[in-house]
């Protein structure tokens, strides 16, 4: 008698070869971080790349703004000399320079963010302490899934040329997220009404003319068009602009802060509580492809979604005192009523929407009768890969964005890219 063979549908599971949003190979150089006046040695440095950050959103050359939405280009940061943004930064103390690090070699080029969403626009005047018009991922999307679904509404909200209206991301215009104070559009000015010499406007600064010669899109649209390096780049510079934006006073005392090791850190004011100092803050999250006895992938679409035909798979985030395999296990109950046996891990990316550490896992279903909660997942259900790929044709499913670990994690399952 032959006996049955059966085989593990995690056999053939491999790690993620690529995630658009991981680091490449700088080095984050983290013993000069404590180094006295660091930002100033290194713009003093021709090898210096500074790029700039607002809102949340990056800044590309103009006329790149228009080509998130395009398969097959590509795009780059918009740079600045550095000698130039050292004097500036003197003028505007309440931007935020960040040292990413460097690449060594020849050139030595090290990077250089910073971060001007609390520079004042021009026009305006320079008010202690004014928020920004919105700043991405200062407002929370409530869950993983939530903000998965932000990558996938309107398109791929990415980016738009200073002074469009209607998209994602603006520069003159307040940016995507509007905050909870629901701030409308900067008050506009007459052009028309002559204004007395004594009283002319000054000049734009580097940084107040950066926010319209160069457009602004946001880091979901970028990311799938530039180079590993530059990606890894605009995605430290985003992670750690918007944690500056959403941290401005020392959750123990309520001292103001102010940043520290080069931007990597906020010290405390308060000298009588210690000057503490702080790190960025990080929200671990799991997400997992789940698969049957029958190879089949459960797909879901969650309730925060926008697109009705949004499929992806299970994710959520990681309980306090809970390990990485319980919350896989844990969220697909929750959400589906699937037991899961046997948990993989597959690769991990960041993703900064505020601050989530996205950690990839393949698990085996040990049941097949899916029970969606009602609430955070409306549906969900089992597919072959011919059935996901023919309603992918048919536009009844939409894959995830192109800069979410989820896509990478169906195409491992698909064995084929989207």
């Amino acid at each position: 008698m032959t006996a049955d063979i059966h085989f593990s549908p995690l056999a053939l599971t491999r790690a993620l070869p690529f995630l658009p949003l991981a680091q490449g190979d700088i080095d984050y150089q983290v013993d000069r971080r404590g180094e006295p006046d660091l930002i100033n040695t290194l713009l003093a440095d021709p090898a210096a790349k500074v790029v700039l950050t607002r809102g949340g959103l990056v800044a590309v050359p103009r006329g790149q703004g228009d080509l998130v939405d395009y398969e097959n280009v590509k795009m780059r940061l918009a740079t600045l000399p550095g000698a130039y943004v050292g004097e500036e930064l003197r003028r505007y103390p309440e931007a935020v320079a960040m040292f990413l690090g460097s690449y060594g070699g020849v050139r030595g080029e090290c990077v250089i963010a910073v971060d001007i969403s609390r520079v004042p626009e021009i026009g305006e005047g320079a008010v202690p302490g004014a928020q920004p018009n919105g700043v991405l991922g200062v407002q929370d999307a409530g869950t993983v899934d939530g903000a998965m679904g932000l990558a996938n509404a309107n398109g791929n909200a990415a980016g738009k040329r200073a002074g469009e209206s209607g998209g994602a991301a603006e520069s003159a215009a307040p940016f995507g997220v509007p905050d909870s104070a629901g701030q409308g559009a900067d008050d506009a000015f007459d052009e028309s009404v002559s204004t007395p010499a004594s009283h002319a406007a000054p000049k734009p600064t580097l940084l107040q003319q950066a926010v319209t010669r160069f457009d602004w899109v946001d880091l979901r649209g970028f990311a799938p068009h530039a180079n590993a390096r530059e990606a890894g780049q605009a995605t430290s510079a985003v992670t750690l602009s918007i944690w500056h934006s959403r941290q401005r006073f020392c959750p123990t005392c309520g001292a103001p802060v102010l940043p520290s090791f080069a931007g990597w850190a906020q010290r405390c004011s308060n000298q009588a509580d210690g000057n503490r100092i702080l790190f960025p803050r990080v929200e671990p999250a799991v997400i997992t492809a789940v698969v049957d006895g029958q190879d089949r992938l459960l797909l879901q679409h969650n309730a925060a979604w926008k697109d009705p035909n949004l499929y992806s798979v299970s994710a959520g985030f990681v309980e306090a005192g809970e390990n990485l395999e319980h919350a896989c296990r844990r969220e697909a109950r929750e959400e589906t009523g699937i037991q899961l046996g046997e948990v993989r891990y597959l690769g991990s990316q960041p993703w900064p929407f505020p601050a989530s550490l996205m950690m990839a896992f393949k698990a085996h279903a040990i049941t097949t009768d899916v029970h969606v909660d009602g609430s955070e997942t409306v549906t969900a259900r089992w597919v072959t890969r011919d059935e996901y790929t023919a309603e992918l044709i048919a536009g009844r499913m939409v894959a995830p964005g192109r800069a979410t670990i989820a896509r990478y994690m169906i195409e491992e399952w698909l064995g084929r890219e989207l």
